[in-house]
């Protein structure tokens, strides 16, 4: 019993001896209790989460979980073999609600949609091969791994610079033994990787991004564009870019450039000399188009194929022929040949296909559809693949010269409005030509552990518009330099993978002596003359293992 309250308290009021005294039996009841939950756990619910520390940050915990998750690297073997993923992303990243975690063991390329990568489903690996197919897109970005370090990229001595510079301009063939013992002390090794980074782009406007065109005016917004507003500046643009344009395709014709890209804000095209690409005759491929752009080649009396279109066609064909065959099997048992071939109709014989109501005499009561309206869906199939890469248009031989003339004279070939109004198109070329300017790529090596593993992997990233040639002199530096062993992941510019169509019908390609003084490599040229095979698509993953190649695409 609680001790009596005296009259001078207040209601309700107890004693200090008396309230002792209450929690001192609250604790002993309580004992009993708490000893028969220890000897008998229950497993905890979900209404009863674990106390939080308050004085911990809300995600000191998040590395631990992440380490946990992550695989550890395969004990006894090459660290670059593991799953690099793990560390280009750091461990505390929010990831988007609702999205389930991958597995440790699950495929590299399925873990990386962060790196601006198409997020398609990659085909199956290739078998292992000596060299990779000719890829035509451009490539914004491709990070290289490798067991072995990548310091002999870093801090180019003065010299090396400027020798690497000169070989580039002189087209110096360099050719290196099979395996570099030491890379970092090889200046042939460091000259020839200044020297494939190389390449020549106009106009050159050092503080505006000029490459990607497609899809950049968040880039170039806010920036200084003096020429907005001035049409007589905008002139004095347009005539510069014109002579580097023409310049550039009179290399091209003489044999001594290869190929260049012009990069416009609605669509890309790559010009091609003779020999490349599964040509013999100097090509040029437009992508995206629209229905519009192709009535203006049209108009121009431009010959030219879409050959995905095409193809798409020659399948459908082939396909009802051979539907056509096994229905024609299946009924000449029974009938006559002639009821089991029925003609199919074509689009040339619709305003003849209203010919039966004439001869019953009511054309005038029945409402036919209108000239228009048949134009119309002849054209639907056309129309469905604007803007997308099946709208590829190939342009050949001395048609290329009118479709020059076509773009110099095109006035929709420049913004009016917008942050890109007024700023001549892109003209990226592997060699040196009038009004253009020389640039190199962005090269950055760094090292990373691999978690639950004592070995570093080394990775190389290089940013920029990577040509095509360009990927091809860097995985022959990277193959003597890292022992016949790294990785690379591609980052594509997506509206130039359908470059790697493959032109139909095939034509024999030039011999080799078409173009002696390209500026590229030999094996690089030889590479290039084949007919490209990736479709649509483009090389995403490159792996070397034991000098041999294997990609997806």
């Amino acid at each position: 019993m609680a001790a009596p309250a005296e009259p001078g308290d207040p209601p309700g009021f107890q004693r200090p001896p008396a309230m002792l005294r209450l929690k001192r039996k609250r604790r002993q009841r309580s004992e009993p209790a708490a000893a028969a939950a220890a000897a008998a756990p229950a497993p905890r619910g979900p209404s009863a989460p674990a106390r939080r520390n308050p004085f911990s940050s809300l995600n000191n915990n998040a590395p631990r979980r992440a380490a946990a998750t992550q695989s550890p690297a395969p004990a006894g073997g090459d660290p670059s073999a593991a799953p690099f993923w793990q560390f280009l992303e750091p461990a505390c990243e929010e990831k988007p609600p609702g999205r389930a975690e991958p597995a440790g063991g699950a495929d590299i390329l399925t873990l990386t949609k962060d790196l601006h990568l198409p997020t398609a489903v990659p085909k199956v690996p290739s078998s292992p091969r000596q060299e990779f197919p000719a890829d035509w897109s451009i490539k914004t970005r491709i990070l290289f791994m490798s067991s072995q370090p990548f310091t002999w990229t870093e801090h180019l001595k003065a010299q090396e610079e400027a020798q690497g510079l000169a070989q580039h301009c002189r087209a110096t063939e360099i050719t290196l033994p099979p395996s570099v013992q030491e890379p970092q002390l090889s200046t042939e090794l460091r000259c020839a990787f200044q020297q494939s980074l190389v390449y020549w782009l106009h106009p050159s406007l050092p503080w505006l991004p000029l490459f990607p065109r497609i899809g950049a005016d968040r880039k170039i917004a806010g920036k200084a564009c003096p020429w907005a507003q001035d049409e007589a500046l905008q002139q004095v643009l347009r005539s510069d870019w014109c002579v580097s344009f023409s310049s550039l395709y009179r290399l091209l014709k003489a044999g001594l450039c290869p190929y260049f890209y012009v990069c416009c804000p609605q669509f890309t095209v790559l010009f091609r000399a003779a020999g490349l690409g599964g040509s013999a005759v100097p090509s040029a491929a437009i992508a995206p188009t629209t229905r519009g752009f192709r009535e203006a080649l049209r108009s121009e009396g431009i010959e030219f194929s879409l050959p995905f279109v095409e193809e798409r066609a020659r399948r459908q064909k082939s396909s009802e022929e051979d539907l056509g065959t096994e229905v024609a099997d299946g009924l000449r048992g029974g009938s006559s040949a002639e009821d089991a071939e029925e003609p199919a109709l074509s689009d040339d014989d619709d305003e003849e296909s209203f010919s039966w109501l004439e001869e019953m005499g009511v054309q005038d009561e029945v409402k036919k559809p209108d000239t228009i309206s048949i134009q119309l869906r002849k054209e639907k199939q056309e129309v469905q693949v604007d803007h997308r890469p099946e709208s590829l248009a190939l342009v050949r031989g001395s048609d290329t010269l009118t479709l020059l003339n076509l773009l110099i004279n095109c006035r929709s070939l420049v913004a009016v409005a917008g942050p890109q109004a007024g700023l001549p198109p892109t003209l990226l070329s592997p060699v040196a030509f009038r009004g253009g300017t020389m640039h190199t790529l962005k090269a950055r090596s760094a090292r990373a552990r691999v978690p639950g593993g004592s070995e570093d992997v080394f990775s190389l990233e290089v940013l920029g518009p990577v040509l095509p040639h360009t990927l091809r002199a860097l995985t022959r530096l990277l193959g003597p330099a890292q022992r016949g062993a790294f990785r690379a992941l591609l980052s594509t510019h997506q509206p130039s993978a359908a470059f790697n169509c493959c032109p139909q019908p095939q034509e024999a390609v030039g011999s080799p002596q078409d173009l002696p003084a390209c500026g590229l490599h030999p094996k690089t040229l030889d590479e290039l003359r084949q007919c490209p095979t990736l479709g649509k698509s483009a090389i995403r993953f490159l792996e070397m293992k034991d000098y041999a190649y294997t990609w997806k695409a």
